[in-house]
């Protein structure tokens, strides 16, 4: 647990981003938050995007939708739909790696999170694919993923931890969250350990194949 990257998905959301940001700031813990496309599409949620923006933490795309993980969505104009547009909406808040996170449908890894088409507009598009390895399912157990989280990420030296600023009553728990880090010596840190980075800036980094669908094998 030596290293932890907190990472926010699928908001924002008026009655609890603003709070996750207030702990943020108390607790001085940078996060990034990857934010749906038809929220930001909101100017009032699109403000909460500002505001964590302007307190130092990283907006990254997070589609449009998040309906269905786009290694299983077909035609020409998914990628510009689900990414395009949402980067569109982000505009000035983007960070210069352009990151995106793509939906992995309950947070499972593999080739069901990109097709060949979003990968090549990713990579067209010099864009930076984030993955994870904490998934502490803070949506569906509110009450528990501090202790979820907590036990994943005890034998790893870098954790990238994925929770949601959503209104589920999860993030009450954010502060015994970020406590219990602190005690048992880990330290939080914005940046994305390169394990986690298939793509980087168009280039590829890592094994992006294992994320990308081949349609031969479907």
């Amino acid at each position: 647990m030596k290293h932890v990257t907190l990472t926010f998905d699928n908001g924002p959301e008026p009655d609890v981003t603003p709070g996750v940001l207030d702990i943020l700031a108390k607790e001085n813990v940078p996060a990034t938050f990857f934010v749906l496309g038809h929220k930001i599409d909101d100017p009032d949620r699109r403000k909460l995007a500002e505001r964590a923006h302007a307190e130092g933490h990283w907006i990254g795309n997070h589609t449009f939708h998040h309906d269905t993980p786009l290694g299983r969505v077909e035609g020409p104009n998914v990628p510009e739909d689900e990414i395009g547009r949402t980067q569109e909406l982000i505009g000035d808040l983007s960070h210069p790696d352009k990151f995106f996170r793509p939906f992995g449908g309950g947070g499972a890894l593999g080739p069901h999170l990109l097709s060949r088409p979003v990968a090549d507009f990713l990579t067209a598009g010099a864009y930076t694919c984030v993955l994870w390895n904490v998934i502490a399912r803070d949506w569906a157990d509110a009450d528990g993923w501090v202790e979820t989280a907590m036990e994943i990420m005890a034998p790893q030296d870098q954790s990238l931890v994925v929770i949601h600023d959503l209104p589920t009553g999860a993030m009450a728990h954010l502060p015994r969250f970020i406590d219990l880090v602190r005690e048992g010596g880990g330290e939080f840190q914005q940046e994305f350990h390169p394990d986690f980075l298939p793509l980087t800036r168009g280039r590829v980094t890592g094994d992006l194949d294992a994320c990308v669908t081949d349609p031969a094998a479907a």
